[in-house]
């Protein structure tokens, strides 16, 4: 067996963060619209709760990210590298500010906008990092 790193957690609890912040929003953007004709008054119940994990789990996405980037020396990191690393953090700080839009929004307008670009922010964010570890 391979054995553990401290590194190897960093990236495991950045994986796991991702994956509650992104999937919570890919299965919202399912449930929403059909909770919205059978049961609008649970939507609001179903996204206090989802913001009850959703938003701890970025905390632990940031700080994750942040130690993993401390482990790195610029001099190991090429242009290409530093150019996907500028854009996915340009893409992570629109995820964040459309789904404070989103969560704070009271028209149908700033809900949608906000909630859309949150989610499209995400992926994107999300494909560069993997594009970062692969890279």
């Amino acid at each position: 067996m391979i054995t553990p790193s401290f590194y190897s957690t960093l990236v495991f609890f950045h994986i796991l963060g991702v994956t509650v912040w992104l999937g919570g929003q890919i299965i919202l953007s399912a449930v929403v619209p059909r909770l919205r004709k059978e049961a609008p008054t649970a939507i609001k119940i179903v996204a206090q709760q989802y913001a009850n994990i959703a938003w701890p789990a970025l905390v632990l996405i940031v700080i994750t990210g942040i130690f993993q980037l401390a482990t790195q020396t610029s001099t190991e990191m090429s242009t290409e590298y530093m150019i996907t690393f500028a854009l996915k953090m340009t893409l992570v700080a629109v995820a964040i500010a459309s789904t404070i839009i989103h969560s704070a929004g009271t028209s149908k307008m700033a809900l949608a906008i906000g909630g859309a670009f949150g989610l499209l922010g995400t992926l994107g964010a999300a494909y560069l990092g993997v594009l970062l570890a692969l890279g």
